[in-house]
């Protein structure tokens, strides 16, 4: 009985801290959004130089762990003279993170368009930057669903890490709680799992009509014929 008062008497706390958890989430992602669809193109239409470039942000931002990109950028802006709000820090260092992932996904679903469509499109008169906007983009958004709903699940997952730069999110608030009520530690944190899981499988599922709704019968990818989902 005592367990289930704890836990009901936290989840306010925690509550309050899953909508920062969702801030997060929808920042991280919108901000690799915008940046690695951009460099997803370049990589597939840019020139030798465009791709190099993009070639060395993708493997850095890639290879780096996320917390010691956290620490660069919050610590780092600091030491240059920049300041910078532990929000915002978070939200470039996962941000361009996700931006390297995102744009091996948009990269993945560029090329399975085919580069047929690009040629068509500028054979009736359509400028390169018309038929991006007009032929390929709606095609490769609808493709990359299924690999941009993995995406989410681990950019949701990975908010917790901003934990160390003192962000109130979900599992701050969760230590919060167990210091203010010498409450049960494993307790606190499977509700806090529980809620976590409820957020990736809610997201999951949206995605997943998402993927429904837009999936146009003779247009599906070499997977999707297969029946196997692009990771």
């Amino acid at each position: 009985m005592d367990n289930l008062m704890l836990i009901w008497d936290s989840l306010p706390a925690l509550l309050k801290g899953m909508l920062v958890t969702l801030q997060l989430t929808f920042a991280f992602l919108g901000l690799g959004f915008l940046v690695g669809i951009s460099i997803a193109f370049g990589q597939v239409y840019g020139n030798k130089l465009i791709k190099t470039v993009i070639s060395v942000y993708e493997k850095i931002f890639r290879a780096i762990p996320a917390l010691v990109l956290l620490f660069l950028f919050y610590f780092g802006a600091a030491f240059i003279g920049i300041k910078l709000s532990a929000f915002i820090s978070a939200c470039l260092a996962m941000g361009l993170r996700s931006s390297a992932y995102q744009s091996q996904i948009f990269r993945g679903a560029i090329q399975s368009v085919g580069k047929e469509q690009m040629m068509a499109s500028r054979s009736i008169g359509m400028s390169q930057f018309k038929s991006i906007i007009y032929v390929i983009l709606p095609q490769i958004l609808r493709l990359s669903i299924p690999s941009w709903t993995n995406e989410f699940a681990i950019v949701l997952k990975d908010t917790s890490l901003v934990y160390a730069l003192g962000i109130t999110e979900m599992l701050r608030q969760g230590r919060y709680i167990i210091a203010r009520t010498y409450g049960n530690s494993l307790l606190i944190y499977i509700t806090a799992a529980v809620i976590y899981f409820i957020l990736v499988f809610a997201g999951s599922k949206f995605f997943g009509l998402l993927e429904k709704k837009f999936k146009i019968p003779g247009y599906e990818t070499k997977e999707e014929k297969e029946g196997v989902r692009a990771v």
